[in-house]
């Protein structure tokens, strides 16, 4: 074993042991990638030099942890997949009183609120409670404010009208000072919060998980709890949500799921 990787899995213990969140599963190359930039950024030498501050400067962590987790979102990401929930999966929806919806890894909150806007141009959004969970504190912080630069909005505006938008994006937002913030009204039934996915307690009873392009980052084994996971919190005939990269064809959890729509990667869970 090489003495960087020996030095890369004594940094993952420690951050375990330390603060208890468990990246040691994660996609060993992609990790590596992650921590190396992560060492570069804070201007340090050597990893042992970034593990004595996570280890006796607990104000470092947030955003190391920040680092080492991914935080790629948009609005309205692959607009296919909401194209497709709109015309099949809603008309289901359609028949629960209440609709339980489980975004896994939000990061800052774009396809959260890109959720809401959907709902609620469905006339959904009143009965639906959206829980939207992140490793990261530092990505929640801004998944709650849910303000985001201007010059991202020609992107929203177009993945909104791929996406099968029945208005224009600008009514869901404010412009000011080279920022945009989302309509207060798009955050009330979303609540925001930090869920580790590798060890904390599943949700029970959702009729939707969203987990999009976060898998692809764990191990095989790592994936194959979640998948566990996203089974049991799905009630009978749920949906489960994953990225363009992801299926679960490659794993023994996919007995338990059917295909739903692909490529759009909508599967739906099976009775027991």
């Amino acid at each position: 074993m090489q003495a960087e990787e020996i030095e890369i899995r004594v940094l993952l213990e420690a951050i375990h042991a330390r603060y208890g969140y468990d990246l040691r599963d994660y996609a060993p190359d992609s990790m590596r990638r992650r921590v190396l930039a992560c060492l570069a950024k804070s201007g340090l030498t050597h990893l042992g030099e970034l593990q004595h501050q996570l280890l006796h400067k607990p104000e470092v962590f947030s955003q190391v942890l920040d680092d080492l987790t991914v935080r790629v979102s948009d609005m309205f990401r692959n607009p296919e997949l909401y194209q497709l929930f709109r015309t099949r999966v809603v008309p289901i929806l359609r028949s629960y009183p209440l609709l339980r919806i489980w975004l896994a890894g939000c990061a800052s909150g774009e396809e959260a609120y890109s959720c809401a806007i959907m709902l609620s141009e469905e006339r959904l959004y009143d009965r639906a409670q959206i829980y939207a969970t992140d490793l990261s504190s530092l990505a929640l912080e801004q998944a709650k404010l849910g303000v985001y630069r201007a010059d991202r909005l020609p992107g929203f505006r177009e993945n909104y009208a791929l996406a099968g938008g029945r208005s224009q994006f600008d009514r869901y937002c404010t412009v000011a000072y080279e920022h945009l913030a989302m309509a207060e009204s798009l955050r009330r039934n979303i609540l925001f919060f930090q869920h580790d996915l590798t060890h904390d307690q599943v949700f029970g009873e959702m009729h939707v998980v969203f987990c999009r392009n976060v898998m692809i980052y764990f191990g095989q084994q790592l994936r194959e709890r979640v998948l566990h996971k996203f089974e049991e919190s799905l009630c009978s005939g749920g949906f489960l949500c994953l990225g363009d990269s992801e299926q679960l064809a490659r794993t023994s959890r996919g007995r338990s799921f059917a295909e739903f729509a692909l490529p759009e990667r909508v599967y739906r869970r099976q009775a027991a």
